[in-house]
């Protein structure tokens, strides 16, 4: 008898975005004249930069020529081309140092985030900021490494650290043991920042529990704040006890294209049951290898053409776009009575909900009476509830569009 994997009954109602979609499609489907403005799901809207596509259309053509053309890449971690770019331009002008065998390419961070759980041990304590991105919650729970869900949508053996308009979306230091910390800054979904002073604490923390951060920096490229670290790198000693985790998707508009990169420092150690140190790169090292392989040619060409000097400037030009538009849903949300946060340093605004009502129940109201999609807190956890997100990724004028809709609720 061929036994299932229980842990994904464990799993509540489905996949936020997935609910999202479902609850839009049957409004649509009732609705067919409506025009939805959606300002839920984070999918980028402007088309790859110029920079980009040429790259890739050479790259196509290179993959037409037998002398030119690309296979398997060798060693599964991605090309020396894209890889010595990426610290060249992202972490060495900040003063972190990485060697070429510490970055690997991956097809998202999503993807990564996700499974990066894999190469430790299943008895490990996890904490999570709440709200919270689902999949770093999903996937242990998928692993076996979590209880039965239990009221408001929480977990067992999962440490939940509320993040709320109280500490400024900056979780405090846990006060029980934990050995996995899931941390995401600039944040998805409040939008917030943590500063130096705030990563260093957890630093100091993780070098004394022996504990790992895993650090979400997927929306690092939408921070306007010099003060503020794009790395966690950038923090003496994180080196020794962090992961960092970047996208190309959002910085690049590559939600359809797929590519990312992880760093996991040969620093970095793990323990044995009997407290044996363990380097955590050659295990990655081995896991990614062994279940991945690797970003096509074609991909990883355009995403060096970021870094090219046509690159970042048009690349710049769609960043500022969206971060417009995050400063028109702040000064219109504002304007109209709402308390809002985030939308400065990242593409999503974050809002308490008006009256009282529940997130969901504000997610039916927008749709219905506005035609607008938002995100529901309470789909990012327990502490999500009573806000909502709205991202900054739409045209200009549907921004503009939607925020009147708005008013008129």
């Amino acid at each position: 008898m061929i036994n299932i994997n229980e842990n994904f009954l464990k799993l509540q109602a489905g996949y936020l975005f997935p609910e999202i979609g479902r609850r839009v499609r049957a409004f649509s489907q009732a609705n067919p004249e409506s025009d939805i403005i959606k300002l839920g799901i984070g999918d980028v809207t402007e088309p790859l930069p110029d920079a980009i596509v040429t790259a890739m259309h050479k790259a196509v053509d290179e993959m037409s020529v037998r002398e030119t053309f690309h296979g398997y890449e060798d060693s599964g971690r991605g090309y020396d081309f894209l890889i010595d770019t990426i610290i060249e331009n992202d972490y060495r002008p900040r003063g972190v140092q990485l060697d070429h065998d510490e970055l690997f390419i991956s097809d998202g961070s999503k993807c990564d985030t996700g499974n990066i759980q894999e190469i430790f041990g299943i008895d490990n304590t996890i904490a999570v900021t709440d709200p919270v991105y689902p999949v770093y919650v999903d996937t242990n729970v998928m692993a076996g490494r979590t209880g039965d869900a239990i009221d408001g949508g929480r977990y067992g053996n999962i440490v939940y650290m509320p993040c709320t308009a109280q500490n400024n979306f900056v979780p405090e230091l846990p006060t029980e043991p934990v050995d996995m910390i899931y941390l995401c800054y600039p944040n998805n979904p409040t939008g917030a920042v943590a500063t130096k002073e705030q990563l260093k604490k957890w630093v100091d923390y993780a070098r004394t529990n022996k504990a790992i951060i895993l650090y979400d920096a997927a929306y690092e490229a939408f921070i306007s704040d010099d003060s503020i670290p794009h790395s966690i790198y950038e923090i003496e000693g994180a080196k020794e006890v962090a992961i960092e985790f970047r996208s190309f998707s959002k910085t690049a508009g590559f939600t359809g294209v797929r590519c990312a990169f992880t760093i996991v420092p040969k620093a970095l150690r793990a323990y044995k049951t009997d407290g044996t140190p363990v380097d955590v790169n050659p295990i990655w090292n081995r896991r990614h290898c062994t279940k991945f392989n690797g970003v096509s040619y074609i991909t990883q060409v355009g995403a060096a053409a970021v870094y090219s000097d046509a690159g970042k400037q048009q690349i710049r030009s769609i960043i500022d776009l969206y971060m417009s538009n995050a400063a028109t849903i702040r000064k219109s949300l504002t304007g109209f009575g709402y308390k809002v946060y985030g939308g400065i340093n990242a593409p999503y605004v974050w809002l308490h909900t008006p009256d009282g009502i529940g997130s969901w129940e504000f997610f039916d109201v927008l749709l219905n009476k506005a035609n607008v999609v938002g995100t529901p807190g309470a789909g990012f956890g327990a502490a999500g509830e009573g806000y909502f997100r709205l991202s900054a990724f739409n045209d200009p004028a549907k921004v503009a569009q939607a925020m009147e809709r708005i008013a008129k609720i």
